[in-house]
């Protein structure tokens, strides 16, 4: 069981990785630096964007919660 939670924990960090890269750069970090404060955004955020928003979001709340049921699997081993 601790395992599979660390497979796949393994697995939703890489994607959390890689979703959190995707996203567009808003401006005032070090997006600025790579040439992303150059953009203008003329309209709001795109269906794509706002998809990917969620997704991260979701992953990120699947991550949590394997961190949290991997901690109580081996707290109860031990």
């Amino acid at each position: 069981m601790v395992l599979g939670f660390s497979i796949a924990l393994i697995v939703f960090s890489l994607l959390l990785m890689l979703l959190v890269l995707m996203h567009k750069g808003k401006g005032g970090g070090l997006s600025d630096m790579f040439g992303g404060g150059m953009q203008s955004s003329v309209g709001g955020s795109s269906v794509a964007e706002r998809n990917l928003d969620r997704i991260t979001v979701v992953i990120g709340l699947l991550w949590f919660a394997c961190i949290i049921v991997l901690g109580i699997v081996m707290k109860t081993n031990s």
